[in-house]
Order: C-alpha cells, then sequence, then structure tokens
C-alpha cells in the first residue's frame, strides 16, 4: 500500500525518538491529515455517531488517513465521516476517549491516550498574540527557521477561502526591537480566529517560539498592506471554487465543525 505524508512523519520520529522537533512534526501532521472515522451509522446533517470501542485501555474511536484503509480494516463498506484531524481531536477533547490510528493496517498504527489527545487540544487552542507595538520600519523576513516556513507555507494553503494572501515581513518597533509578523490580508469575515489557530498550529509543531512572530489582519486597501508587499515574503492561499456544492461534510468547514450524537 502506498505510504502516506502520515506515515513517513511517524517514521521519522521513530527513527529519532529524541528529537524533539520530529515529534511535533508528526502531530502537527496529524491535525492537517484528512482522517476517515468510523461510525456507528449513517451522519445525520452535521451529527455523527463515532462507533466506540470498549478496550482494556478504556473507550476509543477509530480513524484511518485513507478510506482504503478504513475499508481493509472493517472488510466491508462502513459509514465514516471525512474530516480534518484537528477536528476530530477537538471533538474528543475532554470526552475520556481515545483514538485508535490506522489500527493494523499501516506502519503508522497506533494508540492516542484521551490524555494525549488533551494535550493535541491545547496546542491547537492557543494563539499567537495580535500585533500591539507600534511598527516604524519593515524589512524582509530573514533568520528564521526552513521548518516554520514550510510549516506556514502547508499550513495556509489549507485554509481554503479564509483570506486572499498573506505577507511575511522583519519589523523593526519603537524602542528597537527587532521581530517578524504575518500580515494576513482581507480575511474572510469571522475567519480571523481561525487564522490565528492555524498560524499559531505552524509555529508550535515546528517547534519554534510563538514570540518569534506576530499577526496582524489587514484589508487590501490599507496602505500599511502595500508596504508588506514591497517587502514580504507572500503566500497564497486557495480560493474556494464557485460551483462548490452548498453542503460540507461534517467537519471539513473549519467554521462547524461536526457534533456528537
Amino acid at each position: 500500500m502506498t505510504e502516506t505524508l502520515l506515515d513517513e512523519a511517524w517514521a521519522a520520529s521513530e527513527a529519532a525518538p529524541e528529537d524533539g522537533a520530529l515529534r511535533l512534526r508528526y502531530f502537527g501532521r496529524l491535525a492537517e491529515a484528512e482522517l476517515f472515522l468510523l461510525l456507528a451509522e449513517e451522519a445525520q446533517g452535521d451529527q455523527i455517531s463515532p462507533k466506540v470501542f470498549d478496550v482494556e485501555d478504556g473507550p476509543l474511536v477509530l480513524a484511518f488517513d485513507t478510506e482504503a484503509r478504513l475499508t481493509e480494516f472493517t472488510g466491508l463498506p462502513a459509514p465514516y465521516a471525512a474530516l480534518p484531524g484537528r477536528a476530530l481531536v477537538e471533538m474528543l477533547v475532554g470526552q475520556g476517549i481515545g483514538l485508535g490510528l490506522n489500527l493494523g493496517v499501516a506502519p503508522s498504527s497506533r494508540l492516542l491516550s484521551p490524555e494525549v489527545l488533551d494535550w493535541l487540544a491545547q496546542m491547537l487552542e492557543e494563539r499567537p498574540e495580535e500585533l500591539s507595538a507600534r511598527i516604524i520600519a519593515l524589512h524582509p523576513p530573514k533568520g528564521l527557521p526552513e521548518e516554520l516556513l514550510l510549516a506556514l507555507d502547508q499550513r495556509l494553503a489549507r485554509m481554503e477561502g479564509l483570506a486572499q494572501m498573506a505577507y511575511l515581513v522583519g519589523t523593526e518597533a519603537e524602542g528597537g526591537a527587532r521581530g517578524h509578523l504575518l500580515a494576513i490580508i482581507d480575511p474572510a469575515e469571522g475567519a480571523e480566529a481561525a487564522l490565528a489557530r492555524g498560524v499559531q498550529a505552524a509555529l508550535s509543531f515546528s517547534g519554534v517560539e510563538a514570540g518569534l512572530l506576530d499577526v496582524t489582519f489587514l484589508q487590501s486597501e490599507d496602505s500599511r498592506a502595500a508596504d508588506c508587499a514591497r517587502v514580504g515574503l507572500r503566500f497564497d492561499l486557495p480560493q474556494a471554487q464557485s460551483t462548490r456544492a452548498e453542503v460540507t461534510p461534517p467537519g471539513m468547514d473549519p467554521q462547524r465543525p461536526p457534533r456528537l450524537r
């Protein structure tokens, strides 16, 4: 069976068990992966009923990072919900339910305890502080880890329709303090929190301290957006297709996570 990105991240972390950055990268990949959650019955609107297994270590639900792996496990077609790992973690947090991931069908097979899921949910919930200091100069970004740039690019590429673009710039504030700023341009109404959480996840799972990057939201007609465009590193966010179906499967809309029944 074809190796998935989650398999690769898991293998890398297993090959270097003392490397905390690789473990963080694995959890970041898990949060971004599309997972197929085994259900007890077909979803009803945005409400789902995961199939819960009672095992020695406590109740758990099962999810797989491909539909084929779910079918390999069940041996026959079964109801499921496709949703991002982030949405699944947020759904399970505080429930006392573990997650069996790719159990028995992939190299990345593992069991995540409720405690691990609670920790991961906390990591996903954190958000960077929005810009508060007065910036007196902008310059091209310099000195940021390549892992962070890659994580930002991958994270923003998955936030379809939440903003037009973003610029990463170096900054100098009053008093001489230097730092970096991610200016997110034309955020969709109400999307600021989801965008900020996505940026925080890119920071957290690349092992970079949140203090290295501020976030601000600007409209494209704002002169500060033009200033950022002149010196910044640009990230384009994918835009929603006009032909996209009006009905979104449970968990795929970041503003409407699935609900347990």
